[in-house]
C-alpha cells in the first residue's frame, strides 16, 4: 500500500454486538462532514424530496462523471496493511454462513439522493451496513463529496432502501454525518473513494388516503399536495372555460411548433400588399421574415418579393467605439454587413455601417393540446419507521482481504449509456455482477488512483457506491462489504464498459468505518407502534 498508517487485525464486530479488538490510531482522524444537523434541517430535506408525491425523487438522475477519460492501467498487485478482519452483518453476529445457488437481492441496497454543487438532483447506489446503532450507510465518497464543485458536500442527502419509481417502502433516511478518509475529503484521493454516513431514523407518511379535491380545497389544505394534468378534447375544454372562466382549471398549450419555408402568396405584388405579412403574426399563418446577409449576397439576389430576394439595405453613421466593436464581430463572423471609414482626404472624420436584408416566406404550424388540472392531497402526517438496520438489516464489513481469491457479489443501479452510446440499463431496478477481483491493481492518474481493485462487470454509472459483498449468502441476503463501486473502465478499447473498480478496503478504511459505526444519530419522531 502507498500508506501504512494503521495496523489492524482480528475480527472487528460492531460495539455492543460482540467483542471488538481495538484499532491502532491513524495519522489523522477520519474527515467528518455535517449533513442535516437538527430536526429543522431534516424537515426541510424531507419536504424537498417528498413534495408533490415524491416528485423530486422521481426527477433525480444518476450521478455521472467523465468515465470515458483514458489513462487507467492495471499492473502490480496488492499488499494489505494488516491482518484480515470482518464485521458480521446484522442478525449474523454469532452464526455461520450457509450456501445457496439462487441470486436474491438484499433488502439493504437502495439509492442515495442528493443535490450536487450545480443544484441538480442526483442519485447513487448504496447499502445499509452493520453499526452499533444500526444507522449506517456505505457508499462511494463521490456520492457524498462533490469533486467537481471543489469540495462541496452534497446537499439534501437521503438514503432510500428498496427505492422503486417514487416508492419508499421502508422510509426515507436523512443523512446526519458523513465519515470519509482524510485524504479523500482533502485531496480527492481516488484510493480512498468510500464514505460511511450516519442517518436519522426513517420517516414516511402514515397510511393515509390520497384524495382528489377541487381548487378551493386544494388551496386550503396544509400538507403534501400536487397537481397533475389530464388531456381532454377541445369540446371539453370549451365547455370547461365557459363554466369556470379562463382562470379555472381548464388549460391549453401549444406543442410541436414548426416553421417551414413556403412560396410567396400570389397577392403580394408591391410594398402595400407585403405589409400585412411583415407583422409579428403575419397573415393566414404566413409571415415575411427578414435576415441579415453580406453585401455580396444582397447584390446577387433578385429585386422582387420571392424567397431570398432583396428586401432593403440601410446605411447609418456610427461612433468610433461602435465601429471598433463591429469590426471585431465581423472578424468573428457575427456581423455580415459593411463597415466604412468616412474620410476627408487622408483624415478619418467619421464611420458608418451598411446593413443588408433578404426576404424569406415562412409558415408556422403548431398543435394545441387541451387539459384540465387535477388536484390531489395526501392525508396523514409523518411517522418514524425506526432505525435503518431494524428496517432492512445491514451488511457486514471486511477489510485487508486477499484479492483474486474469493468471489465478490456486486450490486448497484446502473443507468448511463456505454461510451459507444448503447443503453443497456435503466437505473430502475438493481443489477448484480459476480466474480473474483483482478490480481493486478488499477492506476488512473486523472482520479489520483494508484491501487484500486478491479472486477469484470458491465455496469455503468448509476451503480456508483454499490456494495462489493464478500461471502454473500443468497439465502440470507447478507455478506460483507469489502468495497464500493467507484469507477468504470473499458479495458479492451471497444467503447463498452467491461470493468468496475473500488478502493481497496484496508486498515485505514476500517478506521473510518469504525468511527462511523459507533456514532449516534437519533430519531426525529417517535416510532409508530
Amino acid at each position: 500500500m502507498k500508506r501504512t498508517l494503521i495496523a489492524a487485525g482480528g475480527f472487528l464486530l460492531a460495539a455492543g454486538l460482540a467483542t471488538t479488538p481495538a484499532l491502532a490510531a491513524t495519522a489523522s482522524d477520519p474527515a467528518q462532514e455535517q449533513l442535516a444537523k437538527d430536526a429543522k434541517e431534516v424537515s426541510e430535506v424531507l419536504k424537498f424530496w417528498t413534495a408533490s408525491n415524491n416528485a423530486a425523487l422521481k426527477q433525480a438522475t444518476a450521478l455521472t462523471w467523465d468515465y470515458k477519460a483514458g489513462g487507467a492501467v492495471m499492473k502490480g498487485g496488492y499488499s494489505a496493511d494488516g491482518k484480515p478482519g470482518v464485521v458480521a452483518p446484522i442478525g449474523e453476529e454469532k452464526k455461520t454462513a450457509v450456501k445457496s445457488q439462487n441470486v436474491n437481492f438484499p433488502r439493504t441496497i437502495g439509492k442515495v439522493f442528493f443535490v450536487d454543487g450545480k443544484g441538480e438532483q442526483r442519485w447513487c447506489s448504496a447499502t445499509s451496513i452493520q453499526s452499533q446503532y444500526r444507522n449506517l450507510v456505505a457508499t462511494a465518497g463521490s456520492c457524498v463529496y462533490d469533486e467537481a464543485a471543489n469540495g462541496h458536500v452534497m446537499d439534501k442527502w437521503v438514503f432510500v432502501p428498496a427505492y422503486y419509481q417514487g416508492k419508499t417502502p421502508f422510509g426515507i433516511f436523512v443523512g446526519k454525518t458523513a465519515f470519509m478518509h482524510y485524504d479523500y475529503a482533502n485531496y480527492e484521493d481516488g484510493d480512498r473513494n468510500y464514505a460511511f454516513v450516519t442517518v436519522y431514523n426513517g420517516l414516511n407518511f402514515a397510511d393515509g388516503k390520497t384524495s382528489q379535491v377541487d381548487k378551493a380545497e386544494f388551496d386550503k389544505f396544509v400538507g403534501d399536495k400536487w397537481v397533475t394534468d389530464k388531456e381532454i378534447t377541445q369540446a371539453e375544454y370549451d365547455a370547461g372555460v365557459q363554466k369556470y372562466g379562463k382562470d379555472g382549471p381548464f388549460k391549453s398549450k401549444i406543442v410541436d411548433s414548426k416553421t417551414e419555408t413556403v412560396a410567396k402568396p400570389a397577392e403580394v405584388k408591391n410594398d402595400d400588399t407585403l405589409k400585412p405579412y411583415l407583422t409579428a403574426d403575419g397573415k393566414d399563418g404566413v409571415k415575411a421574415v427578414t435576415y441579415e446577409v453580406t453585401e455580396g449576397a444582397y447584390s446577387s439576389a433578385k429585386k422582387d418579393y420571392e424567397n431570398n430576394s432583396q428586401f432593403r439595405s440601410e446605411t447609418l453613421p456610427i461612433s468610433k467605439e461602435e465601429f471598433e466593436r463591429l469590426s471585431k464581430e465581423k472578424a468573428n463572423g457575427n456581423f455580415p454587413g459593411k463597415l466604412e471609414e468616412v474620410k476627408d482626404g487622408a483624415n478619418v472624420i467619421g464611420w458608418k455601417k451598411t446593413t443588408y436584408w433578404l426576404l424569406k416566406w415562412v409558415k408556422s404550424s403548431a398543435k394545441t393540446i387541451y387539459y384540465v388540472e387535477q388536484y390531489f392531497v395526501r392525508e396523514g402526517g409523518l411517522v418514524s419507521t425506526g432505525r435503518l438496520g431494524d428496517a432492512v438489516g445491514g451488511q457486514g464489513f471486511a477489510y485487508n482481504q486477499p484479492v483474486a481469491k474469493s468471489p465478490i457479489r456486486v450490486f448497484g443501479y446502473p443507468y448511463a449509456a456505454h461510451p459507444d452510446g448503447a443503453k443497456s440499463w435503466t437505473g430502475v431496478t438493481p443489477k448484480t455482477c459476480y466474480g473474483k477481483t483482478s490480481a493486478k491493481n488499477v492506476t488512473w492518474p486523472k482520479y489520483r488512483i494508484e491501487e484500486n481493485v478491479a472486477l469484470r462487470c458491465s455496469m455503468t454509472p448509476g451503480a456508483d457506491g454499490g456494495p462489493w459483498l464478500l461471502k454473500y449468502s443468497n439465502a440470507k441476503r447478507l455478506g460483507y462489504v469489502n468495497g464500493v463501486t467507484g469507477g468504470f473502465l473499458d479495458t479492451d478499447g471497444n467503447n463498452r464498459i467491461d470493468t468496475i473498480i473500488s478502493a481497496y478496503f484496508d486498515g485505514e478504511a476500517a478506521s473510518v468505518y469504525s468511527a462511523a459505526a459507533k456514532s449516534w444519530s437519533g430519531d426525529i419522531l417517535p416510532v409508530k407502534k
